[in-house]
């Protein structure tokens, strides 16, 4: 303002109060000046009418009056003023404030863009307003902080006061006078203090959730890579899929070919032994005609010479066959067919023990070290040193109680459990004549006797006498097995809820829980039963290895 400060200085024309040029101006009794607005708000406010600049007390408010002479110059300084910003304005760099910024409290008309906000003042400023606050040593001293919106949140709402401390009893941000008042023997930090901590909490608190960020990226790429992974798996299921059925389609074809060759073959053979017969039948009626002819001719002949010489020879019947034994019947095509349909089967069979094979070198993968845990071992069961062979013993085990342990049936449990995932082990059962194998809920009751059903947490299967077996289900499930199984191979997945049992060296499934929905830990079932007199007294002996 340079055209103004050439006959006036500008801090002669602002109100101490708005920061501002004056605007209908007054004089308080103490001789300073004040816009008329400002001063009264001012004393609405507070309780005592005091001068803001030196702080005279007055007994009663004083009747102001306009200052005519400072309006004319306030007015004059205005205009000057207003001509250099308008010279200038071309060359401006203020913003006008936007949706969701700050502006200026002071500007009338067009609100520009707050650069800085007041916290003495609580009020925000764009770059020509913010100026007395560079340059006057009395506004030098307030504290100014980048924009913010709502500046009266600032202060105490009892007080009215600036919200300088924190009370760390209380966790909130107080005002001085809240010091000595609600918050008298409180523990109080200043809020530049409290806040450095707070910085440094929500560090750590930041550091914590970058880690949980990662954390949950790992499992991003954990969950794809599971995705590749089965999709291989699935490719590699396909392509060995596509090859099986390329394979017994050939096989189907070949035997169809063969079987088709063989009819054929059966059919010429029959066609060719009936072109004989009739080859052999037309040839003789070709004599037969002939000699028929002769005979007719010797019966008209008037030469009884001539056909007394030939009667002998004409009336002898020719060599013929005697044909009344001789037939052609159909070929009969049912062995040929039945032995086509055995090779094919045949073939199948040993297509799908390629497949099972296969499946279960699969199932192996998932193959998991199972050992029998000895605190659930009923006390008459004989377990090895290594917790892989069980066996029933006559005599009762002095073993201590504990509720984990079956203290009726004569069964036992593994020490791992399994809540999620897949797992596979197998159980030697070679020798003995009555078995049970499985898994089982980790939580059912070890007390009394029990019942083997899914129903109360239990997916198992039995051996008993005669060789037969079940599917320990409700009721139970006969099962008719072509061989008697002498490894029996167990495979859980828990999220399929699915539990499959195998005869490991026939390669052949046995029986399958399907649909199960699991909710506890499962533990891999044991129980020999009775050694029946050393009848069954064989162990039942978890493999070590699985190849």
């Amino acid at each position: 303002m340079s055209a103004a400060s050439c006959l006036l200085t500008e801090d002669q024309f602002l109100c101490s109060i708005c920061l501002d040029v004056f605007t209908d101006p007054v004089a308080t009794p103490c001789g300073h000046n004040f816009c008329k607005t400002c001063i009264t708000e001012h004393w609405n406010i507070n309780v005592l009418c005091r001068c803001p600049n030196c702080k005279e007390v007055f007994n009663t408010r004083p009747d102001l009056k306009v200052n005519t002479f400072i309006s004319e110059m306030t007015a004059q300084f205005r205009r000057l003023a207003e001509q250099e910003s308008s010279s200038s304005s071309s060359g401006s760099q203020q913003q006008v404030s936007k949706p969701g910024e700050v502006s200026c409290d002071v500007c009338t008309g067009t609100k520009l863009k707050a650069l800085k906000s007041c916290l003495v003042c609580l009020a925000s400023y764009c770059e020509t307003h913010l100026e007395p606050h560079l340059t006057k040593s009395g506004l030098r001293r307030h504290q100014l902080i980048d924009p913010v919106e709502n500046l009266e949140s600032r202060m105490c709402p009892k007080h009215d006061k600036l919200l300088e401390l924190f009370c760390k009893t209380d966790q909130m941000c107080v005002c001085m006078l809240c010091t000595i008042t609600n918050h008298k023997t409180h523990t109080f930090v200043p809020l530049e203090e409290e806040s450095v901590g707070k910085k440094v909490e929500l560090g750590k608190r930041k550091a914590e959730m970058q880690q949980m960020i990662q954390n949950r990226r790992l499992k991003i790429e954990e969950i794809k890579r599971s995705v590749e992974l089965s999709q291989e798996d699935a490719d590699r299921k396909i392509a060995d899929g596509v090859q099986l059925f390329s394979t017994l389609k050939k096989s189907v074809e070949r035997r169809q070919v063969e079987l088709i060759d063989s009819i054929r073959e059966k059919q010429r053979k029959l066609e060719k032994q009936a072109e004989g017969f009739i080859k052999e039948l037309e040839q003789e009626i070709c004599e037969l005609k002939k000699r028929s002819s002769e005979v007719e001719q010797l019966s008209q002949s008037e030469d009884h010479l001539h056909l007394l010489q030939r009667f002998l020879s004409v009336n002898a019947t020719p060599p013929t066959r005697n044909w009344t034994g001789v037939s052609i019947c159909p070929v009969s095509y049912e062995a040929t067919v039945m032995r086509a349909v055995n090779q094919l089967k045949e073939s199948l069979t040993k297509g799908m023990q390629k497949v099972l094979e296969v499946e279960l070198r699969r199932l192996q993968r998932y193959a998991v070290d199972v050992t029998l845990d000895p605190d659930t071992a009923h006390r008459k069961l004989i377990l090895s040193d290594d917790g892989k062979q069980v066996s029933h013993g006559d005599v009762w085990m002095n073993l201590p109680n504990n509720p984990e342990r079956f203290d009726t049936c004569v069964c036992v449990l593994a020490k791992k459990s399994f809540s999620s995932g897949r797992f596979y082990y197998e159980v030697q059962v070679k020798g003995k004549t009555k078995w049970d194998l499985g898994v089982a809920r980790e939580s059912i009751s070890r007390t009394g006797q029990i019942t083997v059903s899914p129903q109360y947490g239990y997916w198992t299967i039995c051996m008993r006498s005669n060789n037969e077996y079940y599917a320990l289900t409700d009721p139970s499930v006969h099962l008719w097995l072509n061989s008697r199984p002498e490894k029996v191979g167990v495979f859980v997945d828990y999220e399929e809820g699915l539990v499959s049992f195998y005869d490991v060296d026939a390669a052949a499934p046995i029986y399958s829980f399907t649909g199960c929905r699991f909710a506890h830990k499962l533990k891999p079932y044991f129980c020999p039963r009775l050694n029946s007199g050393g009848k069954n007294s064989a162990p039942l002996i978890i493999s070590r290895s699985y190849t």
